[in-house]
């Protein structure tokens, strides 16, 4: 299916919203302390905190540059706020009042009139009229004054080079710079209620486009999301086609309340409510939002806890007593499923979650994600810490790298691992199910395939893929792939796919799969392949496909593209062009170069094509009454120019030359790395640096020969639609792949009307019959 990565609107739907439209406010904070932001009605906001610190201060903020949503749907920039004012009704508890020294500030960041950068600080109470806990600011952007006392410290601000307004909240006790703990967490909150922009730049240009549905679900994350609204985000789902689900990692950094411990802030697993304040406001709002736009969220909860906040009892560990820890800055932990303290936790936790949703209307939906006993880099297992190790016999066998052979003590171990993280597992849908009664929960799991099959190291399975998650266990498996998607490893995902089904016995329509990600935003040429995973899936019969994850769409602008009514490759007719051509049938290949010549008589030329598309006439070689009826017909039945065809080139339909026998070296497909299992069929004219490779997408699949090495082989490959090899096992490093193959040309007909003369073709005229050469995607 198509797809499109945009980067700005060129010429889409847009609209209007208010500047400062509640939707769009942001908050920020530093670790540990938590803080949210929801809208509560069209003009209203609220933001919840939770203060661990003497220090801690949270920003509510307005960016004039919208940074977080799809280029489609992106507010415009506009930093000049002159003659613009801002209004809002104040409340608020638990955080300093308007009137107090470090009360609540209007920081300003922007440029003077000399284009100097500037931060303004603007207090709040010097332009309020109510009480220091509910009060109607107004704010007049041109005839602001930075400063505590006014008139005697101000200092003007320059309103028409703003980038971001930031209005800082901090608890009563506050002790700017200072780290010491609170003696207890403090829960602070405000609302802004009728916000109101007014003035000469009141409203903003918004994108507001509509992607029609392509059938398609997207994954969102608390920890890379909650600092924005709710609303926000499901504006960007439902605006970009995505429908149905939407599966919600509830992170592993932001949820839980904290506790101070010796220095440390550590999850709080005595408190009755496991969530944190503005984790459950957020939530709350979340799973309402879904309910009033008609999505089914899924809550996904890990075994990961953010490693500064998870107890060290808690944590997986290697023999040697080296903790578990993922690669992410800073890095997770990874709770041991033998732990009995963590896991009663994390129950709780997805309790807590389970009640949201049935607060909220939505279906409950659960998922236990990538559940696992974690494997360092240098194949070292973590199934020994103290709770595993009493769990698995007290005295367990070492396995010192998972990559060598393993004894039959090592084995029947990983087994015994696999046990007790199947029964975690299960525990933790019962509660979730428990939790949800008398209504009925989905619970659903998703496993990682890179990590859990793994071929290089074969018996990790038995830990990480336990036959305890067989169905029926689960409601159904989520599968995910992305380290082989995006390294186009497809002999490995396909082998995955055909082991985890045989292993637990999930069909395909009883899985989910889950596509993506691309980290870093240098790296968007992956989503080409993230986007043909998706369609794999769906062709497979997957019972739902999600995009992980939404960040990512908004950062590179993924938009996937619904099918057309008569998109379904139809739009090429896979056969040859029924008539053979004749001597006087005319082949132009041709390119698109633009020529601009200097004054003085230069040229300079650049070349649009990288590589040539033929044109050719096959009136020429129609002979007789009866191949003109075949030619009528033909054209008829393609709809004019509405379907392509075959045709065979009579100059060049060889891999060998022009007009050679194939042989099964004739044309170079790259070299083995060990991974990639897909080669294209290409044909290169001329040598070295300015050859020209022309891909070949309609070989005649009975003239394909391929070689590994220079050595021909029959077996261990397949021909896939679109020229493409797909061996069953990734050639070595270096290997050469090399084919030959007969093939025809993509083509269509140029245009929607055949002019054939009755008399002049009776008088040995012969047609004019232009055909044009189809690209098609490589």
């Amino acid at each position: 299916m198509a797809f499109w990565l945009a980067t700005r609107r060129d010429g889409q739907d847009s609209h209007w919203i208010q500047r400062f439209d509640p939707r769009f406010w942001t908050v920020d904070f530093p670790r540990p302390m938590l803080s949210a932001v929801v809208t509560t009605s069209a003009d209203a906001l609220r933001v919840d905190a939770t203060f661990l610190r003497e220090g801690d201060l949270a920003g509510l903020i307005w960016a004039s540059e919208d940074r977080f949503d799809h280029p489609l749907l992106a507010y415009a920039t506009d930093r000049d706020y002159g003659r613009t004012t801002l209004s809002f009704r104040w409340r608020s508890g638990g955080v300093l009042p308007l009137d107090a020294v470090n009360g609540p500030t209007l920081t300003i960041e922007g440029r003077d009139a000399s284009g100097a950068a500037r931060t303004w600080y603007v207090r709040l109470w010097n332009y309020a009229t109510g009480t220091p806990d509910d009060a109607v600011v107004t704010l007049p952007f041109s005839a602001l004054d930075g400063g505590f006392l006014l008139p005697g410290e101000a200092d003007p601000v320059h309103a028409g080079d703003i980038d971001r307004l930031f209005v800082s909240l901090v608890a009563p006790s506050y002790i700017g710079g200072s780290t010491t703990p609170l003696a207890a967490p403090v829960e602070g909150w405000v609302e802004l209620t009728d916000i109101r922009c007014d003035g000469h730049r009141p409203m903003l240009a918004i994108g507001d486009v509509m992607v029609p549905p392509h059938g398609t679900a997207a994954a969102t994350a608390y920890d890379d999301c909650g600092t924005q609204t709710p609303a926000r985000l499901l504006r960007n789902l439902r605006q970009l086609g995505y429908r149905g689900s939407v599966l919600h990692y509830v992170g592993m950094s932001h949820y839980f309340r904290l506790a101070a411990s010796d220095g440390a802030f550590l999850v709080d697993a005595a408190a009755d409510d496991p969530l944190a304040t503005p984790c459950r406001a957020w939530h709350a709002a979340f799973f309402a939002e879904c309910a009033a736009l008609g999505y089914s969220p899924i809550a996904s909860l890990s075994y990961e806890v953010l490693a500064m906040h998870c107890p060290d009892a808690w944590q997986q560990r290697a023999a040697n007593g080296d903790p578990a820890r993922t690669g992410w800055s800073p890095p997770s932990a990874l709770m041991s499923p033998a732990n009995g303290e963590a896991m009663e936790w994390l129950q709780r936790v997805a309790a807590a979650f389970v009640w949201l949703m049935k607060n909220a209307g939505v279906p409950i939906r659960f998922q236990a994600g990538e559940p696992w006993w974690w494997v360092m880099a240098d194949g070292r297992i973590c199934l020994y810490d103290d709770a595993a190790e009493a769990a698995l016999g007290g005295d367990p066998v070492t396995i010192a790298d998972l990559r060598a052979p393993l004894d039959s003590a090592q084995l029947a171990l990983l087994d015994a691992a696999g046990a007790v993280l199947a029964s975690s597992t299960a525990a933790l849908a019962a509660a979730v199910r428990s939790a949800a009664a008398p209504e009925t929960a989905e619970a659903l799991l998703l496993t990682f395939l890179p990590s859990v099959l793994d071929p290089g190291m074969p018996e990790v399975r038995r830990a990480n893929l336990p036959l305890g998650w067989a169905s029926p266990a689960f409601d159904r498996l989520q599968v995910e792939d992305y380290d082989w998607l995006t390294a186009a490893a497809d002999a490995q995902r396909h082998s995955a796919y055909a082991t985890i089904g045989a292993r637990l016995g999930y069909p395909a329509g009883e899985q989910d799969y889950l596509a993506g990600f691309v980290l870093n935003p240098a790296d968007t040429g992956l989503w080409r392949r993230i986007d043909g995973g998706i369609d794999e899936a769906q062709a497979r019969n997957a019972h739902e496909v999600f995009v992980w994850a939404l960040p990512q769409i908004c950062r590179d602008g993924f938009v996937r593209l619904a099918p057309a009514e008569d998109d379904d490759m139809q739009a090429f007719d896979d056969l040859a062009y029924p008539l053979a051509l004749g001597r006087n049938a005319t082949v132009t290949p041709e390119f698109s170069t633009t020529i601009a010549v200097t004054a003085s008589g230069f040229e300079r030329r650049n070349s649009l094509w990288s590589n040539a598309r033929l044109r050719f006439d096959v009136g020429p070689g129609i002979r007789s009454e009866a191949e003109l009826g075949v030619l009528i017909a033909f054209f008829r039945a393609r709809r004019g120019a509405a379907r392509g065809f075959r045709l065979r080139d009579p100059t060049d339909f060889s891999s060998n030359a022009m007009m050679g026998t194939p042989t099964a070296t004739d044309q170079p497909l790259g070299s083995g790395d060990g991974t990639t299992t897909v080669f294209p069929l290409v044909k290169l004219y001329g040598t070295g640096a300015d050859a020209q490779q022309r891909r070949i997408t309609r070989p005649h699949p009975g003239s394909v020969l391929v070689s590994l090495d220079g050595v021909a082989v029959a077996s261990g490959w397949t021909l896939e639609p679109g020229g493409m090899i797909v061996f069953s096992t990734p050639p070595a490093v270096e290997i050469a792949v090399r084919a030959g193959f007969l093939f025809d040309v993509p083509v269509r007909f140029a245009d929607d009307k055949l002019e054939i003369s009755g008399a002049a073709f009776a008088a040995g005229e012969a047609p004019s019959v232009p055909v044009i050469e189809v690209r098609e995607a490589s």
